[in-house]
């Protein structure tokens, strides 16, 4: 049981290729599990924060409204969700994903990109 506490080299080399696979492991780990998370949730962070009034919002709970308020003292917004005009207030956490609201603008892009160039 205490051999391994020996100086010898040989035990020394049997050591490190004992736990190299686990070393190996628990990178190959943190790569493939922890970075694209992280990433993820960045990404996350950033669509939530984007959030303005208009924008079209799907809850983790599957609620489905358009924002009308947003109250950035203590992170909540108010989602205005059917035609009655039913408003309920969620955090800014509850957001699964958003739809921006689109303004006419892409048309009138699409429309110059479509029309035919002058020539002189």
């Amino acid at each position: 049981m205490i051999e391994f506490l020996t100086a010898d080299t040989s035990s020394t080399a049997s050591l490190l290729v004992t736990f190299l696979p686990m070393v190996l492991i628990l990178v190959f780990m943190y790569i493939i599990l922890y970075l694209p998370q992280k990433k993820q949730d960045k990404k996350d962070a950033a669509m939530r924060a984007s959030i303005e009034v208009g924008d079209t919002v799907v809850t983790i709970g599957g609620v489905v409204g358009r924002v009308a308020a947003i109250n950035d003292k203590d992170d909540t917004f108010v989602l205005e969700t059917t035609s009655d005009r039913v408003k309920i207030r969620f955090r800014r956490s509850a957001i699964s994903s958003v739809e921006k609201l689109d303004m006419g603008n892409t048309a009138k892009d699409t429309a110059k990109k479509d029309a035919p160039a002058k020539k002189n």
